[in-house]
């Protein structure tokens, strides 16, 4: 699988901003209606994006709305309270260490006041735990389930966040009656450290937040962690000079003997200063150590900073480079598309809609998920591909009734993407190479007409879109662009073709799903034919679809009707046959494709018209010329018919195109006429002349219905005259060419030429042991070549090993040894090595 927002070297926008920055100047800006989406992701919530796992249809990717009783954590308003309580995190850990220190005497009441009311909102904090939602770290999901919220709170964090909560000094005065703050009470108070994770958690999401300065955050982070470690040993050092027994021999008492009568400020100032002195190694000048005590504290106190020096400058600078090291190419991501925003002048719509895919990339790739799926081994990356997709790709209106063995080979082949809001999937007039299924989120419909967009619509879960392009090989006639962050699986629409063409029941179940999902879309550009009836939706056939692709001239989609086994002669309501249609129109490419699925070109529609008379009435003379070369190889009184034909409507100016393209003037019918004897008969005395003038042969023509005088002076002119048409130079060659040059095209994609040639399936191994062990190892579809040795070669090919000594069998494992036995849609099987089945 791959993601689509998987690291790239360079930054790689998606399609809709690429057009935008074509108006960077502000010139022809782009208008846009819809810019504004109440789900859409604005840069102040990137942070709360959960992407959702792959094969899941519906899921809240910012779920910042409550449910019930449960809390969202993503909730803005749960987000304000989680960093006040940090500010309360700083206030209890950097107070508590100068309160056993220096207020070891008496309590201050305003701090004891503040103390408890403190812990009054963390105790509040432990029950609002209770019902706040949480992601769970192996799936990534937001459980909201309350039984599973408080089992994993109270299994985790419940007692440590309790303890550190109890007011163990009040408890200590209600038991002894004393203001005086207790060693053995204080020291419980070190529980209150614990809550020092959730400033580890807002620095970690600070770092992420794009609005804030990753250089000062951490920055800040590092200096928090140095001033507190400082706080707390000097306080700790302090203690220990005020509760030494003798007074005077220790590291405070040596240099002001009455210093607990000197000012708290003094005090504590001094013990920093200590503190910061031996951390950063410049003592011990003044302030040293005095008794065995202080002595032991400070060994400890140096081992302890030759350790964080060691962590400082060691272990921060391999965290900051490598464990940070994503965060740090994403930031100077986001620096330097500022940068580039900054200097082309780019509009701030654009600028956060860079941002926020910036940001969507980086959330995709911490889910190493890529990374993950390429290292196993591609059948456990198939059953994982069944696992997640198959479920969704089986709602699609496209395989409907289509065998689970294709399905499974189109899940294979399929790829997740993430796509952030407001970005175009694909944009209209664009070329037709990839399929999306829709997994999670919402896809609009779009029509760009110049500066104006229209939205026609909106595409949820379990929808597909690039199949119409893709099956019809035209351009997209729409914008699709995502709504909301959605999740996507991608299908390259030539693995969609040749997976189809597989399986025959399939090919054809799949090409009706289409059409009737499809019937009555304008995009076909078939309103005329929509109102004359057609075919009924039940009807199996489905040969409505054939006259309006060849209508609108889409060869390339009435090829994939008529591989499909539909019907090239139907007709609608006139008797016109797609090659009629086809012909009319001047679409060349429809008459080749019909003609090569073997339509019948004699046909006539009511009107007595056949598809070489609508060619040639409409003026199409190319078109003519190829449907008279196969015509009057099959038919050859298909001359006499046309010229017949004219002469019995009067139509001279068919008649002249007739003769121009070289028509015999004298061919017959099949009533054994010819054109001159008809108009005589008729007494079309224009149209004989013309005929006349043109070499017609008048001896068998029964004269007696007609003036003798004029047609002797019609002879008269023709000996001293010319003809007055010219025929064209009209070659075989020409359609020939033509057929060729088609059928060219049609190998080099890998497509079938139609029903003319054999096409046959090829496998590697011998099909008993493929059987045994349940192989499902992938076959080739190919033409069937003029010798075996020719099939033995392609099939080295196409699997890469020596195949010149092995044996083509069938499917019972019979050999093969001429090819004038294989028939059309055979599996044959490839066997490398014959002699182990001697």
């Amino acid at each position: 699988m791959e993601m689509r927002l998987a690291p790239s070297n360079d930054i790689k926008l998606p399609s809709n901003m690429k057009k935008s920055c074509k108006n960077h100047h502000g010139e022809t800006e782009t208008t846009h209606h819809h810019e504004e989406y109440d789900t859409s992701i604005s840069l102040s919530s990137l942070s709360k994006i959960i992407l959702p796992p792959l094969g899941v249809s519906s899921y809240n990717q910012i779920p910042t709305e409550t449910k019930g009783w449960i809390i969202s954590p993503m909730d803005s308003k749960y987000r304000c309270w989680e960093s006040f309580m940090v500010l309360l995190v700083a206030y209890s850990a950097w107070v508590y260490p100068f309160e056993v220190a220096f207020l070891s005497s008496s309590r201050n009441k305003r701090l004891y006041i503040a103390d408890n009311i403190v812990d009054l909102f963390f105790a509040i904090d432990i029950i609002l735990t209770f019902f706040v939602a949480y992601i769970d770290s192996r799936t990534q999901l937001l459980v909201r389930d309350r039984r599973k919220i408080s089992i994993r709170y109270l299994s985790t964090w419940f007692l440590m966040d309790v303890t550190s909560t109890i007011p163990f000094e009040a408890l200590g005065y209600l038991f002894t009656g004393k203001q005086k703050i207790q060693l053995s009470y204080s020291l419980l108070g070190i529980l209150r450290f614990w809550r020092l994770r959730r400033v580890k958690q807002l620095f970690t999401r600070l770092e992420k937040d794009i609005r804030f300065s990753y250089f000062w955050i951490r920055c800040a982070r590092l200096l928090s962690v140095t001033l507190f470690l400082v706080h707390c040993a000097g306080c700790l050092y302090y203690l220990l000079a005020d509760r030494y027994p003798h007074q005077g021999k220790t590291w405070l008492g040596s240099v002001n003997p009455n210093f607990r009568e000197t000012s708290l400020w003094i005090r504590y100032i001094s013990a920093l200063y200590w503190s910061v002195t031996t951390m950063t190694t410049v003592g011990y000048g003044d302030l040293h150590a005095v008794n065995t005590v202080e002595m032991i504290f400070i060994i400890f106190y140096m081992l302890f900073n030759l350790g964080l020096t060691a962590y400082l400058i060691g272990n921060m600078t391999n965290l900051v480079v490598e464990g940070t090291r994503r965060t740090m190419e994403f930031r100077s991501s986001i620096e330097a598309v500022s940068n580039f925003v900054c200097r082309n002048r780019l509009p701030p719509r654009l600028k956060e809609q860079i941002l926020a895919y910036m940001c969507l990339r980086f959330k995709a790739e911490s889910l190493n998920q890529n990374h993950l799926i390429e290292q196993l081994p591609k059948s456990i990356c198939k059953c994982i591909c069944h696992h997640l997709f198959l479920p969704t790709v089986e709602k699609v209106y496209l395989f409907k009734g289509v065998s689970r063995e294709i399905l499974l080979l189109l899940v294979a082949e399929m790829k997740a993407e993430y796509i952030p809001p407001r970005e175009d999937v694909i944009m209209q007039n664009e070329a037709p190479d990839d399929i999306y299924i829709i997994v999670s989120g919402e896809v609009e419909i779009i029509d760009s007409d110049l500066d104006k967009e229209r939205v026609f619509g909106t595409l949820q879960s379990g929808d597909i879109f690039g199949e119409v392009g893709a099956l019809c090989c035209k351009h997209q006639s729409f914008t699709f662009r995502t709504r909301t962050l959605s999740q996507l699986l991608k299908l390259k629409s030539s693995a969609l073709i040749e997976t189809m063409q597989t399986k025959q029941e399939d090919y054809i179940a799949i090409i009706k799903n289409f059409l009737q999902h499809h019937k009555k879309l304008k995009d076909l550009k078939i309103g005329e034919f929509l109102t004359e009836g057609g075919e009924e939706d039940g009807d199996p056939n489905m040969a409505f679809n054939l006259l309006t692709a060849a209508s609108a001239g889409n060869a390339a989609f009435l090829e994939e009707l008529l591989r499909a086994k539909l019907d090239p002669d139907i007709g609608d309501s006139k008797g016109r046959t797609p090659l009629h249609i086809a012909a009319s129109k001047g679409h060349e490419d429809c008459v080749l494709a019909l003609l090569r699925h073997g339509c019948n070109i004699h046909l006539r529609d009511v009107n007595g018209n056949t598809a070489l008379w609508e060619a040639l009435s409409s003026k199409h003379q190319s078109v003519f010329r190829i449907l008279y070369h196969f015509a009057n190889v099959s038919d050859p009184q298909t001359a006499g018919d046309l010229l017949c034909t004219a002469a019995k409507r009067n139509d001279l100016t068919m008649m002249k195109e007739l003769l121009k393209h070289g028509l015999n003037v004298d061919s017959k019918d099949r009533q054994g006429k010819t054109a001159v004897q008809i108009a005589i008969a008729q007494n079309y005395v224009g149209m004989v002349d013309l005929l006349v003038m043109n070499g017609a042969d008048v001896s068998a023509a029964n004269r007696s219905e007609f003036s003798s005088t004029a047609l002797k002076e019609m002879m008269q002119k023709r000996e001293i005259g010319h003809r007055i048409t010219m025929p064209d130079t009209v070659t075989s060659d020409e359609v020939i060419s033509k057929m060729n040059q088609e059928e060219e095209e049609c190998n080099s994609s890998g497509k079938s030429i139609g029903l003319k040639y054999i096409r046959v399936s090829i496998y590697r191994g011998h099909p008993l042991v493929r059987k045994e062990n349940c192989c499902r190892e992938s076959g080739r579809l190919i033409r069937l070549p003029n010798s075996i040795e020719e099939l033995k070669s392609i099939a080295g090919e196409k699997f890469r090993f020596d195949a010149r000594n092995a044996i083509v069998t069938d499917e019972e494992g019979s050999e093969i040894d001429s090819i004038e036995v294989i028939r059309d849609n055979d599996k044959l099987f490839i066997v490398e090595d014959p002699n182990s089945f001697m």
